[in-house]
């Protein structure tokens, strides 16, 4: 099991609805409006780094409003 923190960017006015999309996604466990240089950061549990991508990518970085993500993988140390 993989844990990921997904950072994301929205455009203007986008937030909302952004968090609303990103918290329908499979695999997403939480995700918060946040105030800083993210404006959204979502946790998500996967399987492997493969699915982590895929996630990333196929989803979230598809959602209408997305301007940018950044995926912080959680080591296990």
């Amino acid at each position: 099991m993989v844990v990921a923190g997904i950072l994301i960017n929205a455009a203007p006015g986008k937030v909302k609805s952004v968090l609303e999309a990103v918290r329908k996604i499979e695999g997403v466990t939480r995700a918060y409006a946040v105030f800083g240089r993210y404006d959204i950061i979502a946790m998500a549990d996967v399987k492997d780094l493969d699915n982590a991508a895929a996630m990333v990518v196929g989803k979230i970085c598809k959602v209408e409003g997305v301007a940018r993500t950044e995926t912080l993988i959680a080591a296990n140390i």
